[in-house]
Order: structure tokens, then sequence, then C-alpha cells
């Protein structure tokens, strides 16, 4: 394929919609003058050597100050992040795991503490985002082991449970990040407090907010700043029947009713309403031959609707989804198929993810046939969001030959990296797609009970789609 771009500057979408910009730096990006792109052409011949030519080992974005395994050994992990080791004053008594589940690098999971934790920290005034890391050591039900976590006298997370959120399973690693921590007073304070039976913590992870310091260039967007259906060049609106793949409720449909660009926003919207064998209906467009890339970066900007039932995720499926598929018939469909593994085998990065019962809580994965949910290895993350489903917050995705770095408004939440052990583990070396859906109940959406009806209509609105490459050395003005 070929690109030609030119970087002039910085600038925000539409500043002047409302005035001056108050946008976050999160939504600043390089500014391509001129982009050519080929519909349908990926990305991919160029993918590696633009990544060999930049180092795939620059800094990342987010810069750590602070690291601790609690109940545990100075450790530095499999990225090169250094952890102090657990000093007498944390508090709460020690205890350790022996098997984890769901984490590339399972050493910080196997110490902990429980009781009356308290985490404290000179360290210099500024915003933080903290990452948490969490795994129940005991076969309990839920609801016996309930906290809250503060962090600065303010609560950032709210009833905590550790198994509920690793999917009902223990042993398994959970990260939670809170965004956005200020410290005025020269010491981060952390407190653990019991809602019912004792608190636990593994370890955590302090980041000054991300600064970013590569240079991208445009690759492939849609602003959406048209009105009607969405772009034919750019999207595919699908048309499926209910419970074509988990268990979900809704048909979609491509009526403007269901999709629709309006007033600069891509409208995906869900409706209680008699609709063939559905009893809701809803849209999911995506981009598979007018889209495809190998590596880089996505930003999305989108508002995410609330209630209990909606399922609303921007991710991303392979274009050729039979690449490493071992027992699927020519042509055969492969979504909602129980005879073709073509799912997990070849791959899919969800970036975000969010079910209305679990409000303002997003999540990051990605599924593959070495480390999924059926085998109890699901690797994962996710993020205390704010407002998500009154306020436009940008979700993005970094991938490169080496990693998948997750990020909610520029802040690190969830980081998978590739272990060189075969396409099993990484699958994620040819082109994939974006796809933006509401679905509605479904295996996850009535996790936490039945689709609540009087929510509807409800909108996931996005903003804009926005896919980069890294600028080399060689393209740099």
């Amino acid at each position: 394929m070929n690109t030609l771009f030119t970087t002039v500057g910085l600038r925000a979408k539409n500043p002047g919609r409302s005035g001056l910009c108050s946008c976050s730096p999160s939504m600043f990006r390089v500014f391509v003058l001129a982009a050519v792109w080929v519909p349908g052409v990926a990305w991919a011949g160029d993918a590696v050597e633009a990544w060999e030519a930049l180092g795939t080992n620059l800094p990342t974005i987010d810069r750590v100050v602070w690291a601790l395994n609690i109940g545990g050994a100075k450790y530095t992990d499999r990225d090169g992040l250094h952890y102090y080791a657990d000093q007498a004053g944390t508090g709460g008594e020690r205890g350790s795991i022996d098997r984890i589940l769901g984490a590339q690098d399972s050493f910080i999971y196997q110490s902990y503490r429980s009781g009356d934790i308290r985490v404290e920290r000179p360290i210099a005034n500024g915003i933080y985002d903290i990452t948490f890391q969490f795994a129940e050591p005991e076969d309990i039900a839920t609801g016996e082991r309930v906290f809250d976590v503060f962090a600065e006298d303010q609560r950032l997370i709210k009833g905590l449970d550790v198994r509920l959120a690793r999917d009902g399973r223990h042993l398994s690693a959970l990260t939670r990040t809170v965004t956005d921590v200020e410290v005025t007073d020269g010491q981060l304070d952390i407190v653990l407090a019991a809602v019912a039976g004792e608190p636990l913590l593994n370890g955590l992870v302090v980041r000054t907010k991300a600064v970013e310091r590569r240079e991208w260039a445009l690759l492939w967007a849609d602003e959406f700043d048209y009105r009607g259906p969405p772009d034919s060049g750019k999207w595919n609106v699908d048309v499926w029947k209910p419970g074509k793949v988990n268990s979900e409720d809704q048909a979609y449909t491509d009526r403007a009713k269901n999709v629709r660009v309006v007033d600069g926003k891509l409208v995906i919207e869900a409706h209680r309403e008699s609709y063939g064998d559905a009893g809701y209906t809803s849209g999911r467009v995506q981009s598979q031959g007018k889209g495809d890339f190998l590596y880089g970066r996505v930003d999305i900007r989108a508002r995410i609707p609330a209630g209990q039932g909606t399922w609303s995720a921007l991710w991303m499926l392979p274009s050729d989804p039979y690449r490493y598929s071992t027992r699927c018939s020519d042509g055969e469909e492969w979504q909602g198929s129980s005879s073709c593994d073509a799912w997990p085998n070849s791959g899919e990065i969800d970036i975000m993810e969010h079910v209305g019962y679990d409000m303002n809580r997003v999540h990051g994965t990605v599924h593959n046939k070495a480390y999924y949910w059926k085998n109890k290895e699901q690797r994962k993350g996710s993020v205390e969001g704010r407002n998500v489903d009154q306020a436009f917050h940008v979700y993005s995705l970094e991938w490169t030959p080496e990693h998948i770095d997750i990020y909610f408004d520029g802040s690190l939440y969830f980081s998978y990296f590739n272990q060189s052990t075969g396409w099993e583990a990484w699958p994620y070396d040819h082109p994939y797609h974006i796809i933006l859906n509401q679905a509605v109940g479904g295996d996850w959406g009535r996790a936490g009970g039945p689709i609540d009806d009087r929510i509807f209509p409800t909108r996931l609105e996005v903003d804009y789609v926005r896919i980069f490459k890294p600028v080399t050395a060689q393209a740099r003005p």
C-alpha cells in the first residue's frame, strides 16, 4: 500500500464546536496534512519494517514511578518493570498462592497480604494512575470477600469482589486501574476497607500521567462529518439474527433506526421491539476489506450506553479469520460456529467492552487459543471509568510486533506481550479490522440479571475512529 503523509502539527477534532477546546491531552493527535488510503488494502507489507526502523523497544508513553510486590520480594517482571520488596508496615497478614491463572507473569500474584492493609509512600505532588493487582486465593463464594479501595481519602473502587470480577474463578489474576489520583501533601496513602470478609492485595503500580513520545501518521479515519448511513467505502453494516454469537438477544439490522450518522456522530441505537424472531434490535458495523491494518495505533472517541442488559464493544477481528484455523470447511461461516475453530485460533482484540449492569468498569481483552475463557487463562485488564454514559472518552490501542497495550483517555490499563511461543499465544501477526456494536443481553449482558426493558432506546455514539501508523525516522520531515 502506498501512503503519503506530512506531519504538520497537533490539533483536536472540531475545537470550535463550543468555543475554545477543553479537550484532555489524550484528545490531541498528530494532524496529517495529506494521506492517501487504498480501500481494502491493509498496511501490512511495510509494517514490520516500520517498527524495525523505529525500534520496537521505544519508551512506552506511561512512566512508572513506583511498583510494590505486596507480601513478596523485589522482582523485575518480563517487561522490565522493577517491583520493590514489601517491608514491614504495609499491614495485614502475608499469604502465598502456588498457582495463578490468567497472567503472563504470575510472580507478583503469588504473594499477598490480607486484613488491615495500608500503603504509604512519599511521592512528589502530582496526578497519577494506579494499577492494583489481585488474585483470590481461596475457593470461597462470591460475596464472602468484598472491600473498598481508597487513595488520598477518596474511594476509588467500591465493593470489589475479586472472584466475581474474575468471572467467578479464584486463583485468577485481576488488574484494576484507577486514573487521575491527585497527591497534594507529598505522600500517597492507600487504604483497603472491608465490606465483607478481609481485604487483600497482591501488588500495585503507580504511574505518572501519559506523555506521548512517538510520532504517528494517520492511516485511515472516519470523522462522521456527514449524515445518513455509515460511509459504505469504509464500513459494512451486518444484518444478523438473534443468538448468532454469545446467546445475544438482539437482531442486528441495517435500518436507520438502528445505525445512522447524525450531528457528527455514528449512532448505534438499540430498541425493545418485535422484529422477526427477536425481541430487540441494534446495530453492528465493521471495516473488513475496507480498513484492515497490521500494527499501529487506534483511537476511538465514544459515549457508552447505560442500563442493565447493554453490552457495548469497540474491538477487532482478523480480516482473514481462517489464518490459523485447523478444522474449518471451505467457506464455512465461522462466527457462532461450534465446528470451526477460526475463533479463537486467529485471535481477537477488545479495545473496549462494557456491560451496563457493572457501570463505568471498562475492559480490555485479548483472545487466542492458548489463553481464553474456556481454559480459564483469559488475559484481560479493567479500568474504573468515569461517567462513561454521559461523557465521551477516548479508547485506544497500540499494537506492535511485540506488544498490545490498551488505554482509557491516555491511561494504560492492560498490556499483553509476544512470548514468541507461536501462533497459539500470538495470532496478532496479520491484518485486523475494526468492529463497533451494541449487543443486548447475551451471556455477559445478562450476567448481572435480566434485561431492564425500561432503558430503551439506548445509544452507543462514536465521534471518530482513527488508525495511525508510526512515523519512521526516514519519513519525518
